[in-house]
């Protein structure tokens, strides 16, 4: 268990080294798409719970099936995850903050818990659900999507649509004109 725990850790200390600021994406209309990654079966990692760290409350990716789920991988330490939610709240703002979108935030840096990733998301007024993400899902989300997913300042994004496909987005941070353009669609479905 400790060795897994120092890899992890050194993967941790390397992706924060090789991490550069990502600039915004500005994409032509024409050039916006979600990249599918759809499977057969539901993921395994849709039934792992979770816990709200403004809550306490539990919840699985499951318990949204038939809204659309904007999820994104996060850590506290990165300035691009704050650009990158603040864009979020924008984006539910500028929809009139539908019920049937849910934003969920992962935070996978293995060093950081519950009471600092609350602390975090009161500091900025964040309103969605925030969580640390297991090391299952971790995994789930580095094997199945990419290990992008576990480098936060790439910004990654992706929507889990009403019939639990997941789609993935492009890396790098997406404003809210961007992010409103990729997610409509998967709510007039």
């Amino acid at each position: 268990m400790k060795l897994i725990r120092f890899i992890l850790i050194s993967l941790n200390l390397l992706m924060m080294i090789g991490c550069a600021v990502v600039q915004p994406v500005n994409t032509p209309q024409s050039t916006l798409t979600a990249v599918s990654a759809i499977v057969a079966t539901t993921p395994e990692w849709f039934d792992l719970e979770l816990t709200d760290v403004q809550t306490g409350e539990t919840f699985t990716m499951n318990d949204y099936a038939g809204k659309v789920v904007l999820l994104e991988t996060m850590a506290i330490w990165c300035p691009n995850c704050i650009v990158q939610s603040n864009e979020v709240r924008n984006l539910h703002e500028a929809l009139g903050n539908p019920e049937d979108l849910i934003s969920v935030s992962l935070d996978v840096d293995i060093n950081e818990d519950n009471d600092s990733l609350k602390e975090y998301v009161y500091e900025y007024g964040f309103d969605w659900h925030f969580a640390i993400a297991p090391l299952e899902v971790a995994r789930a989300l580095g094997n199945l999507y990419t290990a992008q997913y576990l480098n936060p300042p790439l910004a990654p994004m992706l929507i889990i649509d009403r019939e639990g496909n997941v789609h993935h987005l492009e890396y790098g941070i997406k404003d809210t004109e961007t992010l409103q353009k990729l997610v409509e669609p998967y709510l007039t479905k």
